[in-house]
């Protein structure tokens, strides 16, 4: 705007919603008499009086602030500090509520009370005022305020508040001149140097002759001075709000809304308006589209094939990741060529989003037409995409069951988790209500897609199957919403079918006997967590209460499938190898018993299944965790890179509790305090001394340790897996390296600057330091395992966008941006070869300061054992 007069700053705009800074402002002063009949501070001269309260000794007066909305209060309340006024009441304090301004309602008011504190006794209210955030024209309020204060009352937070901070009085001479200087700041009042100061010492002359003579009390604030005005809006617009008569143009920032200079005149009196309807779609082309594509709802265009231009266009439309919005141009682009563009499998989704649902008949010509031209070459993570929040029509969800039955278990298993959350978009909350009920079952139908049926029957003919379904639908049978109705409606409809074979009957008691396990442990953990006794003394009650054989533990009735591992059949649990951790939550360590297993997933004893049994932690993060690195395992194996990842079991059986698989391993803050490096700690066990190349340790051991650690770069980098510290970096004595605790995804870390891969100095030690071959090998594993992952990052984005309402901690903070952030991660705007450079430049690059905190980390640790 430099160049500009100022007058034109009013011209630009910025939403409420961008500004994401706390609510902040000044308590300047307070201007007026205090009488001597009511308070401590007795004014008795004349002069001091004059010039407002000007005297040595002055009351101790404070002001305390509060931010309230629709008769809500918002924040607790804030009061000014003691300060010794010598002869004004003169504050120049700054406040910062903790509410940031993207979160006010247009209601939103600051509620003042100025109080008298000098002497013993309660506080005597001096006065109190109330200040609209927003002016009638929902624009924040900015710059100094002068507020009115009612006499002997607090502040009156009510919507018809009786203490309002404007006051229009018939004789307020500095009020009209304050107006014309706020006027002036804003430039609309010419600046000239000489005449600016004669009027200003002219309007101080005014202030003490109206301070001398009035009764009114006013209290001074200042509020934030923005470079442009701020406007409520529940809505952002994508355009600017330009007056009718003009244009608008094309917005360059998606943060402000601009016109040009010249667009409203030279005439002051024009009236800028703030469309809040401005966001929806242009009537006009929309009723261009229909009119265009009438005529190509038949079969003409059948033949209609791109030429080399729309054919890249359509290539490159194809490649954008599923949270991109096409463009009108792409859309009308789509549905041109719409009979051609199944020979490309990647299509689908595209073309979908191209259709205009709301037209009947080009909602059929889609579905009935053109959906089945794809037949057997729909992807699964094209189908998983299609049972999203995005896709409600029922023949489209439909079509992306059947691509589900051409899965087998073992597959479908991956996406179990994701399938069971794409139930709560399987029903319309706008349905009729009860009295309705035959209109409301066909609706129910329409709408049905045999997703749920789906899931049902093949977990009627899986007991693995059925074990995991029964626990993820058991979680969101929890809530008391609509949607946890509706799980419980499908919970319901798959015991009943279970009930209709010998099989299903025997699988119905297997599930009640796991609950009546997981309910057993969460009644001990909870009378652990609530005993003031010592923790050896806790482990000795809690070994006592499992070798009670009433409680059905030691040895367990009948052969039970863990609910954690359904394959592993568990009879008992060692009381003697049970232990509590040390941690706040004081986790249960159980030796699950099972002498026909033969254990190839831990090195832990054959027959035997630690798990760790947590109450009072929410662990469906950690669970979507580990279900996502068991898939990206499974999409690098598929492609012949083994990394040798072992992520352990967790399976969250409530909100709040929960089972983990315990992997015998120990973390690198211990390893390093025990045996000074990570290569002394796998030579213990696996030492070879004629292996030169690995340093006396086994080349195999070595190996797994290389890979492993390649693997988990990439994975935690991908999924933003913060607040890694030696702590919860694990390293098994085979060479298997591992992370654990996963409180933070997505970014979000307690540390500053945290590296986007976390590589720490112990395990490139290990490997040899960075010149050597074996650092080498773990780069080019961890390039290799970055591309593979980055080919199939629409499948990982669609699964987390199914997971965007789950009620995970760290997506429930930033639902909008949680898939965005993950894709954000695998650089699609790159080509491959510059993605994999830019790879390699956040591999390389060494966080000092990781270093530091990892040493506060290990003190903070010490000094709490």
């Amino acid at each position: 705007m430099q160049g500009e007069p100022s007058r034109d700053k009013d011209l630009s705009f910025a939403r409420l919603s961008d500004l994401n800074l706390h609510l902040t402002f000044k308590v300047v002063s307070l201007e007026g008499k205090i009488h001597k009949r009511k308070y401590s501070t007795l004014l008795e001269n004349e002069e001091l009086q004059r010039s407002g309260f000007e005297r040595d000794g002055l009351a101790d007066l404070v002001v305390t602030c509060r931010l309230w909305a629709e008769g809500q209060a918002l924040t607790l309340p804030t009061r000014t500090s003691w300060k010794d006024f010598s002869r004004t009441y003169i504050w120049n304090q700054n406040i910062i509520l903790p509410i940031t301004y993207s979160s006010l309602l247009p209601t939103a008011q600051l509620v003042f009370s100025i109080w008298d504190v000098q002497g013993a006794g309660k506080p005597v209210a001096v006065g109190g005022t109330t200040m609209n955030l927003f002016s009638s024209d929902r624009t924040l309020r900015r710059g100094q305020q002068r507020l009115f204060v009612h006499r002997d009352v607090e502040g009156d937070p009510g919507a018809e508040t009786t203490t309002p901070s404007e006051v229009h009085l018939e004789e307020d001479e500095m009020g009209r001149l304050e107006h014309l200087v706020k006027e002036y700041e804003r430039g609309d009042v010419p600046k000239i140097d000489w005449l600016d100061r004669l009027a200003f010492r002219q309007i101080e002359r005014a202030h003490a002759a109206e301070a001398s003579k009035s009764d009114n009390l006013y209290l001074y604030i200042d509020l934030p001075r923005f470079d442009f005005p701020v406007v409520y809006s529940e809505k952002e617009s994508p355009i600017p709000y330009p007056p009718a008569p003009v244009s608008h143009q094309p917005q360059a920032h998606p943060h402000t809304h601009l016109l040009p200079a010249d667009s409203l005149g030279s005439d002051k009196h024009l009236w800028r308006l703030y469309d809040p309807d401005s966001w929806r779609d242009n009537p006009v082309e929309i009723k261009h589209r229909k009119l265009l594509r009438s005529q190509r709802l038949g079969d003409e265009g059948r033949d209609l094939k791109p030429g080399p231009s729309d054919r890249d266009r359509l290539n490159e439309i194809f490649s954008m990741p599923p949270t991109t919005e096409l463009s009108s141009n792409d859309k009308d682009l789509l549905w041109k060529f719409r009979f051609s563009l199944f020979r490309s499998p990647r299509s689908l989704t595209k073309f979908l989003k191209c259709v205009t649902w709301s037209d009947p008949v080009e909602a059929t010509q889609a579905t009935e037409k053109l959906l089945p031209l794809w037949g057997q070459e729909v992807g699964m993570d094209d189908a998983l995409e299609l049972l999203g929040p995005g896709f409600t029509d029922r023949r489209v969800r439909a079509f992306a069951v059947q691509r589900l039955q051409r899965a087998d278990d073992d597959e479908i298993l991956l996406y179990l988790l994701q399938l069971v959350q794409a139930l709560r978009f399987e029903q319309d909350p706008t349905r009729p209500a009860k009295s309705h009920r035959r209109r409301d079952a066909a609706s129910h139908e329409e709408q049905d897609s045999g997703l749920a049926q789906f899931l049902i029957d093949r977990a009627a003919a899986n007991p693995i199957f059925a074990t995991y379904l029964h626990w993820y639908l058991t979680i969101e049978c929890d809530t008391r919403s609509t949607v946890g109705k509706m799980y419980t409606k499908v919970a319901f409809r798959f015991m009943t079918k279970l009930q209709e074979t010998p099989e299903g009957i025997a699988q119905r008691d297997v599930l009640r006997r796991q609950g009546e396990l997981i309910e057993c442990l969460s009644g001990r953990a909870t009378d652990i967590r609530s005993s003031k006794d010592t923790r050896s003394k806790k482990i000795d009650k809690l070994r006592a209460y499992i070798a009670d054989s009433k409680h059905g533990l030691s040895p367990i009735p009948a052969p039970l499938p863990l609910p954690l591992n359904p394959r592993v059949t568990v009879t008992n649990i060692v009381p003697d190898k049970s232990s509590i951790f040390k941690s706040n939550l004081l986790p249960l360590l159980l030796w699950f018993e099972d002498d026909d297993r033969l254990d190839d997933e831990t090195d832990s004893p054959s027959g035997q299944y630690p798990v760790i049994f947590k109450n009072g932690d929410d662990l469906r993060q950690d669970q979507l965790v580990i279900q996502l690195f068991n898939l990206m395992d499974r999409l690098l194996r598929k492609e012949n890179l083994d990394l040798r990842l072992s992520p352990y079991a967790v399976l969250a059986t409530s909100t709040s509790e929960g089972m983990i698989q315990y992997v015998p391993s120990k973390s690198l803050s211990a390893i390093v305090a025990e045996y000074s490096n990570l290569q002394t700690y796998l030579r213990e066990s696996h030492a070879d001394v004629g292996a030169l190349g690995s340093y006396g340790i086994e080349a195999g051991v070595m190996d797994t340790f290389i890979r492993s650690c390649a693997g988990y770069s990439v994975l935690t980098y991908v999924l933003g897996v913060g607040d890694r510290h030696l702590d919860n970096l694990m390293l098994s004595p085979d060479g298997h390296f591992f992370h654990v605790d996963f409180g933070y995804i997505l970014g979000r870390d307690p540390k500053p600057y945290p590296p986007p891969v976390k590589v720490c100095k112990e395990m490139v030690e290990a490997m040899g330091g960075v010149a050597s071959a074996h650092y080498a090998r773990f780069q080019s594993f961890c390039y290799t395992a970055f591309s593979i992952l980055r080919k199939n990052s629409n499948l990982i984005l669609n699964l987390i966008a199914l997971m965007v309402d789950a009620g995970i901690q760290d997506i429930q903070l930033e639902p909008d941006k949680a898939v965005w952030k993950v894709q954000e991660k695998f650089m699609l705007d790159l080509s491959e070869e510059d993605a994999i450079k830019q790879f390699e430049v956040l591999l390389s690059e060494t966080s000092y300061i990781t270093v530091v905190f990892d040493r506060i980390h290990d003190w903070a640790q010490y000094l709490r054992d």
